[in-house]
């Protein structure tokens, strides 16, 4: 192997401090800063939201925010986590969960859709099935843009002659129908006595 020229070494340098490409969500941010500061707020809140949405879709399909809470959630981030995750038998398990990285398709009027179903599979705490159900839940969201504010609100009631007091996980597998990614989210919880 020839040994590094001084040149070699002054252009491996300079390939190191030339400026990285700034991508699509800077250059937006570029755009929607110099609308805002020139009167157009709404068209800034609409570049900002499409860059992101562009972006978002692009991201590997994933679990984001997962939490079991009090009651039903009433919107996008609009919940209240339950304080611990131990039910007793008979008490729902209400989950809120925010899938990322959803694909999005055209459908007809220049809408978007994006759909995922979600198969339910409650294991015990050495990582046996103990129940399973497939399509546990079906989601499609429609509309003139890729909206990144989803949720899913899944509730599970295990009856009294259910699993006995014990340590337990529901495993919810989310899959994209669009692209067929797939998606899993686990959640402990115990079963106390009653």
């Amino acid at each position: 192997m020839p040994p590094f020229s001084a040149s070699m070494l002054a252009a491996a340098f300079s390939l190191l401090s030339l400026p990285a490409a700034a991508g699509p969500l800077v250059d937006a941010a570029t755009r929607a800063e110099q609308m805002a500061t020139s009167g157009n707020p709404v068209g800034a809140h609409d570049a900002i939201r499409e860059a992101y949405g562009a972006f978002s879709s692009g991201l590997p399909f994933s679990i984001g925010k997962v939490t079991f809470v009090t009651d039903l959630p009433e919107g996008y981030g609009m919940y209240t986590p339950r304080p611990n995750a131990v039910y007793k038998t008979g008490e729902p398990l209400i989950s809120y969960v925010e899938p990322v990285g959803l694909s999005w398709r055209p459908i007809d009027g220049g809408k978007v859709e994006a759909q995922f179903t979600v198969d339910l599979e409650l294991l015990n705490d050495k990582g046996d099935t103990l129940a399973e159900k497939k399509a546990f839940g079906s989601f499609t969201y429609r509309g003139f843009m890729r909206n990144q504010e989803i949720f899913a609100k899944l509730t599970l009631t295990l009856s009294a002659e259910g699993p006995p007091q014990g340590d337990y996980v529901v495993r919810y597998r989310f899959r994209d129908a669009i692209s067929g990614a797939v998606a899993l989210s686990d959640q402990k919880f115990s079963i106390s006595p009653q």
